[in-house]
């Protein structure tokens, strides 16, 4: 008797033994056990109704489901996993899979002799991984739903979408929720991440070790840190948005030979680090850059968040330009021993604190941005003192520096500010998009 009969007979006699039934669940099974109806070659329709058991895809076709298709697994291991190229799946629901992280277990496993593998219009419920691709290439995974546990802790849950050595993937247009990262990449190279919506998780969307991949037009609301790029060389990240994230909008740590362009973050807030806000590391910060070199950033826009970027380690020889920052509650946080240049070509960033003049009306602002003199350097380490922002003595403070550069400390100059958003078209687009 195959499986799938014994498990209709498990639910019309429930006096079975429990053992028996429970063994039945979790043998896994061929796809083609289930009553598909034949649509084309290789095409194949499962109708109505929900279905228990660890389903296997060994050959390659395309499998659609009807609306009310569900796959289960009765929280144990993978729901489906995916052994051949040329595989196709839509339009199904997959749940309660298992939630053993160390078995990977997921909605869907694509195992590394699934190429060329297409995922699209699914929704996937799992406590574990929703999609993980195991060393697979050309794999497509495109408008999909993936929610994770919100009842589980953010590091008992899986990654939403989870590649691992993974190339030529395309990722678009999904949403991701509840998940522990919205979509992890380690060690894939020559990715495309696109329009997707990533909510309330760790990190919407994380990179290790990986290369030549393209992070373009994604959107993260209310994740601990919405891009997490680690590790990795030659990104590009642009057109993304970050919208009331905690503690980090982007974070580039040991990134080189990378460009951001044009990415929209905004009200990043510290994080939870109780009632004391004196805790170090715990400004939100919209742009962090910690030991990352041969960077291009430029055309993006960073505004009310706790800080607008804090660059540290030896984060050297980045092209910073064109970039505007606003209304963020500290614009610039530079910890290192070497002054840098915050302009390319005669043209830096726009400052909604600049309190510069611009004579020749030329667009630039006549004196340099510094926006880590030493009474900057005393607020950080003492944030008490904000209180007397505006007071005389600070006033002293900043003019006796300007006119004793002698104990002027090194850091950050912007010699060519500009006067007006270089960004209203970036803005005015993104808004006409919502």
């Amino acid at each position: 008797m195959q499986f799938q009969a014994i498990r209709q007979f498990c639910r019309l006699a429930p006096w079975l033994p429990l053992v028996f039934c429970s063994f039945a669940a979790a043998q896994s099974q061929s796809i083609t056990e289930l009553p598909l109806q034949p649509t084309g070659d290789d095409q194949w329709l499962l109708p109505a109704g929900e279905y228990t058991g660890q389903f296997i895809i060994d050959a390659p076709i395309t499998l659609r489901c009807e609306p009310g298709a569900i796959l289960q697994a009765g929280g144990r291991g993978n729901v489906l996993t995916i052994r051949a190229s040329d595989v196709t799946v839509e339009n199904c629901t997959l749940r309660d899979g298992g939630k053993n992280l160390t078995d990977m277990n997921s909605a869907i496993f694509v195992e590394p002799s699934g190429s060329d593998v297409v995922l699209r219009g699914n929704h996937l419920q799992s406590q574990g991984f929703g999609i993980w691709s195991d060393n697979t290439r050309n794999l497509v995974v495109e408008d999909n739903l993936v929610e994770g546990n919100p009842e589980l802790r953010s590091q008992d849950r899986g990654n939403g979408i989870h590649l691992i050595n993974t190339s030529n993937a395309s990722v678009v247009n999904n949403h991701v929720v509840h998940t522990r990262d919205g979509i992890y990449l380690g060690n894939s190279n020559n990715n495309l991440i696109q329009g997707n919506l990533m909510e309330d998780l760790r990190f919407g969307i994380h990179y290790m070790f990986s290369q030549s991949n393209r992070v373009v037009g994604n959107t993260t609301r209310r994740t601990r840190t919405g891009y997490a790029l680690m590790q990795s060389r030659m990104l590009t990240v642009e057109d993304n948005r970050s919208e009331d994230d905690r503690n980090y909008g982007i974070l580039m740590n040991f990134i080189t030979y990378s460009s951001l362009r044009n990415n929209f973050v905004s009200n990043v807030q510290r994080g939870q680090t109780g009632d004391d806000s004196m805790i170090k590391g715990g400004e939100g910060k919209a742009l962090f850059i910690y030991n990352s070199l041969f960077n291009t950033i430029e055309n993006n826009h960073f505004e009310r968040s706790n800080l607008g970027i804090h660059l540290t380690a030896g984060s050297e020889d980045n092209k910073i330009s064109s970039n505007a920052f606003l209304g963020n509650e500290q614009q610039v946080k530079y910890v290192a021993t070497r002054t840098q240049e915050w302009s390319v070509e005669g043209r830096g960033n726009y400052w909604s604190d600049y309190l510069g003049w611009d004579r020749n009306d030329d667009g630039l602002g006549d004196v340099p941005y510094e926006p880590n003199d030493n009474v900057d350097r005393l607020l950080w380490m003492y944030p008490q003192v904000r209180l007397l922002m505006n007071s005389p003595a600070i006033q002293v403070l900043r003019w006796v520096q300007r006119a004793f550069p002698v104990i002027k400390m090194q850091g950050v100059q912007d010699s060519h500010p500009l006067m007006h958003l270089p960004t209203d078209h970036l803005i005015q687009r993104k808004q006409e998009s919502h």
